[in-house]
């Protein structure tokens, strides 16, 4: 139901249909956060194939992680700000899973990217947020806008990865 990987969906031109998976996305205790991103795809994907037996139904899911923390989706621009501000000058991970169903045959995969983020100043966050609230996107910034200018650099075998 993500609008960003619906819309990163849409780039392949092939007819889909987006539901809500009703899926509990609370933190496990002592849950590692690619752990958390499988757990959580798989658990939308199955929501969706037990109504949808004979579907192809894709389930995904994102952890941001930034020294030792998770940061969810901000919520608001204070917490966005401070979500900001806790990433700056620092390596950042994401998780991104995917949990694909077809029938009885279930494939997962967690790539991980890692993020440099730039040294960030208050006046510098304040810009980016007053241009591109990125309040619903884990970690507070979208990469395929105006957020590509927070980081120094971006590891990941997939270019798509941050997208949502």
């Amino acid at each position: 139901t993500s609008l960003y990987r619906r819309e990163l969906l849409a780039r392949l031109q092939l007819p889909f249909q987006t539901l809500a998976p009703g899926v509990d996305e609370a933190e496990w205790p002592d849950e590692a956060p690619p752990d958390r991103a499988r757990r959580l795809a798989a658990a939308k994907a199955r929501a969706i194939a037990t109504l949808h037996p004979d579907a192809v139904v894709i389930g995904s899911d994102q952890v941001c992680e930034c020294r030792g923390r998770v940061l969810d989706k901000p919520g608001s621009i204070e917490r966005a700000r401070q979500m900001l501000d806790w990433m700056s000058g620092e390596t950042v991970r994401f998780h991104t899973a995917v949990s694909l169903i077809h029938r009885r045959r279930h494939w997962r995969h967690v790539d991980r990217t890692i993020c440099r983020v730039r040294r960030l100043e208050a006046a510098a966050i304040q810009t980016y947020l007053d241009r591109e609230p990125s309040l619903d996107t884990a970690g507070a910034f979208k990469i395929e806008g105006l957020g590509i200018s927070l980081f120094r650099a971006v590891h990941s075998r997939d270019p798509s990865a941050l997208i949502g």
